[in-house]
C-alpha cells in the first residue's frame, strides 16, 4: 500500500486556515479576546520599532495565554495598518508541519509574500520548539539577513537553555508570561482594586502602611485563583457561569489543567525538547512534588519512594518540569553565593491550582487548614516569583537549624523578607533570628496573614510588622504589572 505524502495544496491549505485575516481582514475574537496583558502592547511595539532588532519569544507554563497575546498582536498590527498579507501565523505541532523543515517554511511563505528588507513579513510561530533545529534556523535568518520579524511561543524553555551562547545572545528576547497576578483578575473581572506603585517592592509596602491604604475584602477571589488557577480562559469561563457551584467550576478547572498543563508537559512538551527515556517516572515524580509543596527538597528520600529514579535522573527531571514551567525552586538565603547553592532549596508551583489537579484535591483543601497553609504560601511565592522575574531580583528562602523564613525578596538595596502564615499569632522567631543574622533586614520583615492588620515593622515590639494577605497580593501584583511593560525578559540568573 502506498503511504501518503502531502501535496503543495495540503499545506496552503494549512497556511489558509492558520491564517483567516488573509481573507477577512480581521482576527476572530474567538482567538483575540478584547482583554490584552501588557504583553502584547510590548510585542506590538518591538515588531514595528525593530529597535534594537530581535526576535521575541514568549515563554510560559501551558494555558497562561501565550497563542492568545501572538493573536491579539496580529490584531493590534492590522489595526495599525500593516497589510493582512503580511502577517503569518504557523502553529509548529501541527502534524504536517513538524516534520517540514522551519527554513523551508519560511523561504515558501517569503517567496509567496514577495517580502523585502524595507517590507518585512511578520511571523508568529506558535510552539517553535516543535520545530526541529528552530534555534539555528532562527540564528539563520537573522544573519542572513532574512526580511522577516519574528514573535514565537513555547511552553517550555529546554532548547533555549541548551544553545542559547551560540544560537540566541543578540539576536531573540525570552519573555516570560505568568499566571494571572491577583490585580489582573481583579481587572478581568472589572473588579479593579487601585495600589500606588513606587520604585520597589518595599517602598510600596511602606507607602500603602503610611497611607492606611483601603483594600475591599478579596478572600473569594484569591481562592478562586487557588482553586481554579491564574489561567485566563478558565478564570472568564468560571465568571461567565449562571450561579456557579464552587465544586463544579473547580472540578472542570482541575480536569482541563490535569489533561493539559500536566499531561501535554510531561508527555508532548519535554520529550520534545529533551530526551526522556520514562515518562511515567516523570509524571509520578511531579505527583510527588505535589504532596511536597512549599517543602525543602531531599532528594535522596525522593530516589527512595520512587524506586527506579537514580539522584542524576532525579537532578535532571526536576530541571525539565522546571523548564516546562510547572515548578519552581529557591535556593536558601546566604551572604555568600556559594553557601546558596550548597544548601537546601524549596519547591513551589507556578501555580497552586496545577498542583491541586495533579492531586485531584477537588475543594479539600478549603477544609484542611494546614494544605490551605501550603497553597497560600505557594500564592504568595508564585505572586513574588512573577514579580522577581520582572525585576531581576533574587528570590530566596532562608532556613538555618529550627529557624525559617518563607520568602526573601533580595532587592540590592530594598530587600524584604515575608512569614506567610493564616493567622498574625503565627511565631515571628524566624523573622527575628533572619536579623539578627543578616542586619540588613531589620525593618524589612513582615509577617503575612488573612486578616492581619498592617503595621509598619518600627512599631512592633518584635521588629516584624504585619500585613493583611489581602493587601499583600495587591502590592505585589500592582508592583508586578507595573515592571511587565519596562522589563518582560527572562534573566539567566533566576533559573
Amino acid at each position: 500500500m502506498a503511504t501518503w505524502e502531502p501535496t503543495v495544496e495540503d499545506y496552503s491549505r494549512i497556511f489558509r486556515e492558520q491564517n483567516p485575516w488573509h481573507e477577512t481582514l480581521n482576527v476572530p475574537e474567538v482567538l483575540a479576546p478584547p482583554n490584552e496583558r501588557p504583553l502584547v502592547r510590548l510585542l506590538a511595539d518591538r515588531l514595528t520599532s525593530n529597535q534594537p532588532p530581535r526576535y521575541q519569544l514568549v515563554l510560559g507554563p501551558r494555558r497562561v495565554g501565550k497563542t492568545t497575546c501572538m493573536y491579539q498582536v496580529v490584531r493590534t498590527l492590522l489595526r495599525s495598518g500593516v497589510n493582512a498579507d503580511r502577517l503569518w501565523w504557523l502553529r509548529l505541532d501541527h502534524p504536517l508541519l513538524i516534520d517540514w523543515s522551519l527554513g523551508d517554511i519560511v523561504r515558501q511563505i517569503l517567496d509567496i509574500s514577495k517580502a523585502e528588507p524595507d517590507n518585512p513579513c511578520f511571523l508568529f510561530l506558535d510552539e517553535i520548539v516543535y520545530a526541529k533545529n528552530w534555534d539555528l534556523w532562527l540564528k539563520t535568518f537573522y544573519d542572513d539577513r532574512y526580511p522577516v520579524r519574528i514573535v514565537a511561543t513555547s511552553s517550555a524553555t529546554a532548547a533555549p537553555k541548551e544553545r542559547k551562547l551560540e544560537s540566541g545572545v543578540g539576536r531573540w528576547d525570552e519573555n516570560f508570561l505568568s499566571p494571572y497576578v491577583l490585580t489582573e483578575y481583579l481587572q478581568l473581572i472589572d473588579q479593579p482594586v487601585e495600589v500606588e506603585v513606587l520604585g520597589n517592592l518595599r517602598l510600596s509596602i511602606e507607602n500603602a502602611i503610611n497611607a492606611d491604604l483601603p483594600v475591599p475584602p478579596l478572600k473569594q477571589h484569591w481562592e478562586r485563583l487557588l482553586l481554579t488557577g491564574g489561567f485566563p480562559e478558565l478564570l472568564l469561563w468560571a465568571e461567565s457561569q449562571a450561579a456557579p457551584e464552587l465544586s463544579d467550576v473547580t472540578l472542570e478547572s482541575q480536569r482541563l489543567l490535569r489533561n493539559d498543563a500536566i499531561e501535554r508537559a510531561v508527555y508532548k512538551d519535554i520529550p520534545q525538547s529533551f530526551r526522556v527515556d520514562k515518562p511515567v517516572l516523570l509524571e509520578r515524580l511531579l505527583y510527588l512534588l505535589a504532596g511536597q509543596m512549599t517543602g525543602v527538597l531531599s532528594p535522596s528520600t525522593i530516589c527512595r519512594d520512587l524506586e527506579g529514579l537514580s539522584q542524576p535522573t532525579f537532578d535532571r527531571y526536576l530541571h525539565y518540569l522546571e523548564q516546562a514551567f510547572l515548578v519552581f525552586v529557591l535556593p536558601n538565603y546566604s551572604g555568600s553565593e556559594r553557601a546558596i547553592q550548597k544548601r537546601g532549596r524549596k519547591l513551589y508551583f507556578y501555580d497552586g491550582a496545577v498542583r491541586n489537579a495533579a492531586l485531584q484535591r477537588g475543594l479539600g483543601p478549603l477544609s484542611d487548614p494546614g494544605e490551605m497553609g501550603n497553597l497560600v504560601e505557594n500564592l504568595a511565592a508564585a505572586h513574588l516569583k512573577a514579580l522577581a522575574v520582572r525585576t531581576n531580583v533574587r528570590l530566596h528562602h532562608w532556613r538555618d537549624g529550627n529557624n525559617e523564613v518563607d520568602l526573601i525578596y533580595s532587592h540590592p538595596t530594598h530587600p524584604v523578607a515575608f512569614e506567610i502564615a493564616l493567622s498574625q499569632q503565627h511565631s515571628r522567631k524566624g523573622l527575628q533570628e533572619l536579623m539578627n543574622r543578616h542586619p540588613e533586614y531589620v525593618g524589612n520583615c513582615f509577617l503575612v496573614a488573612p486578616g492581619a492588620v498592617a503595621a509598619h515593622p518600627a512599631t512592633s515590639a518584635t521588629g516584624v510588622g504585619t500585613l493583611p494577605l489581602d493587601l499583600f497580593l495587591a502590592i505585589v501584583g500592582a508592583q508586578t504589572e507595573i515592571a511587565m511593560v519596562p522589563m518582560l525578559e527572562i534573566r539567566d540568573t533566576l533559573f
